[in-house]
């Protein structure tokens, strides 16, 4: 999404928020990508009231991307992978925080994607605003 479509008006749809997603994903850095496996992509509005205080947070539209699955440093053969593991993208409140910024749709939902990447292979919320801060 541009400058000028945002200006524009026009609000992105959830088709345009999963191509990013999947691009993103498509883009990651072997071995990273092929270390996925089958994991589940989903875009739905808004979490429900529910998921949103399971992972502590007051109101649903805070919630912009989920993991859900056993992350990799998690898993072992006495401890197998439920699955399906999936990522979900809630489309609302990523077009909330994107209309607030200055930084493209790309930008954002590639940002999301790779949190939600992050926790697959056991980082904290903590360990990648680390990696984030060192990087900039």
């Amino acid at each position: 999404m541009t400058p000028a479509e945002r200006l524009s008006g026009r609000r992105p749809n959830d088709d345009e928020i999963e191509a990013i997603a999947r691009a993103t994903l498509r883009r990651l850095p072997s071995p990273f990508r092929e270390s996925l496996g089958e994991i589940l992509l989903f875009i739905e509005p808004v979490a429900d009231a529910e998921t949103a205080r399971r992972v502590g947070l007051r109101h649903p539209m805070q919630l912009s991307g989920l993991y859900e699955g056993v992350p990799l440093n998690h898993q072992s053969v006495s401890y197998p992978t439920i699955l399906p593991e999936r990522i979900t993208l809630y489309s609302r409140p990523i077009l909330a925080e994107w209309q607030g910024t200055r930084v493209s749709l790309d930008q954002l939902v590639s940002h999301i994607v790779i949190h939600e990447v992050g926790h697959h292979f056991g980082f904290s919320d903590d360990d990648m605003h680390a990696l984030e801060d060192s990087a900039e």
